[in-house]
């Protein structure tokens, strides 16, 4: 693909990595995702963020389509994670620019990150704003969005905001704005993206958005660091409620069963209690660990006010995909949900009590006791189950107000 001029004389150079699956070594990409660069020819030509370091030729060819990167004078990170700044330093070799440009923490990351001795770094901070000649740059720190250096760019003269990994999808496409493809794909990858890249920052995303607002910026196009590009007001709209309705995270009149099993007592057992929370009037998707990575749970859960976890007995405690879904979900901070714990057992049955204190210390409401069984169910404990879900189904329902 061609380098791709997304307003005047302002270039995407970014790229298209088709075999990504595995984003940041923690969560899937089903979909592929794009690093994505922005090139601003004025009188000061200015290169926004860079990309992972195996992409930089891909880059330097895109990039060369619209200014020989010697000519390069500014270079802005808005972000010092390696799939945005991988390939600074080559970029600084090659290109000399007067100067480069970055938030206070992202000055200590680039530091980390790279000999920076002899680098022209100047620091910004919210509110400073540098001038490339007919345009003029604001910038603004969103410290934890979702890193401590992250910050966004805005060019009012454009009306334009880089926004960082903000609103941003791991969509590796030959579209490049947000109105190409499918709606209802688009806000997968959008929730996928959040649940399980910012959501432990939804208190920050609600005031940044709060900021914005406040600040009355013009801005008809959102161009993050991943996936596509958001133009017109309507879809810049689209893209500030659907990231403010992530970050309220309002109970959701839904439920997700996740559960691993050994003999398939367990995985009746959830069915049971599927069974209990549709009787509830709760619609149901039950995951089988073995089958859904954690951050396809994280995806559903963003849908589900209500998660039951199910777990067979195992060396005194749970399973070990039980325990690696748990800690991850812990440490993106769901709220707001109401959750519950089961499970099957041959000796001694700790699972129900392991899963009950995880789910206890993220601060989920548990409304029915947990359902534990020895061996095999029988129709005696497939009624606890039944019961288990309505009563969930029940406390879910009035949560969302009926």
């Amino acid at each position: 693909m061609h380098a791709l001029e997304i307003k005047k004389d302002i270039h995407w150079v970014g790229v298209v990595d088709h075999n990504s699956r595995d984003f940041h070594g923690y969560s899937l990409s089903p979909q592929g995702t794009t690093y994505n660069a922005y090139v601003v020819m004025d009188e000061k030509v200015t290169l926004f963020d860079t990309v992972k370091h195996e992409f930089l030729p891909t880059m330097l060819c895109r990039l060369s389509q619209v200014v020989a990167p010697e000519k390069i004078d500014y270079i802005v990170c808005n972000h010092l994670e390696p799939d945005h700044a991988g390939a600074l330093a080559d970029m600084v070799a090659r290109c000399k620019p007067e100067k480069i440009f970055c938030s206070p923490m992202g000055l200590k990351a680039m530091e980390a990150h790279f000999d920076i001795t002899g680098w022209p770094v100047q620091v910004v901070k919210t509110g400073d704003s540098i001038s490339l000649g007919k345009r003029t740059v604001t910038f603004v720190e969103t410290r934890m969005l979702h890193w401590p250096d992250s910050m966004v760019s805005y060019i009012p003269e454009d009306k334009l905001l880089i926004c960082n990994d903000a609103f941003g999808q791991n969509i590796a496409s030959t579209e490049r704005y947000a109105d190409e493809i499918d709606r209802s794909a688009l806000l997968h990858a959008m929730k996928e993206y959040y649940h399980n890249i910012v959501l432990p920052f939804s208190p920050i995303v609600l005031k940044t958005l709060d900021a914005i607002a406040e600040l009355k910026l013009d801005i008809d196009m959102l161009a993050p660091d991943h996936g596509l590009i958001f133009r017109g007001y309507d879809e810049v709209q689209f893209a500030f409620d659907t990231y403010r309705r992530y970050a309220e995270q309002k109970p959701q009149k839904r439920a997700v069963i996740v559960f691993d099993t050994m003999w398939h007592s367990t995985e009746k057992m959830a069915h049971a209690i599927a069974d209990g929370l549709e009787a509830g009037g709760v619609p149901t998707r039950i995951m089988w660990l073995k089958a859904n990575h954690h951050s396809a749970v994280m995806t559903e859960l963003a849908d589900c006010g209500a998660v039951i976890v199910g777990s067979p007995t195992h060396n005194n405690g749970i399973l070990p995909e039980v325990a690696k879904m748990l800690t991850y979900m812990k440490g993106l901070r769901p709220q707001n949900r109401i959750g519950a714990a089961f499970g099957s057992f041959g000796w001694s049955g700790e699972s129900v009590k392991a899963i009950t204190e995880w789910l206890e210390s993220m601060g989920m409401e548990l409304p029915a006791e947990p359902v534990k069984v020895k061996h095999v169910p029988t129709h005696d404990t497939y009624g606890k189950c039944f019961e288990l879900g309505k009563a969930v189904a029940a406390a879910l329902t009035a949560k969302c107000g009926g």
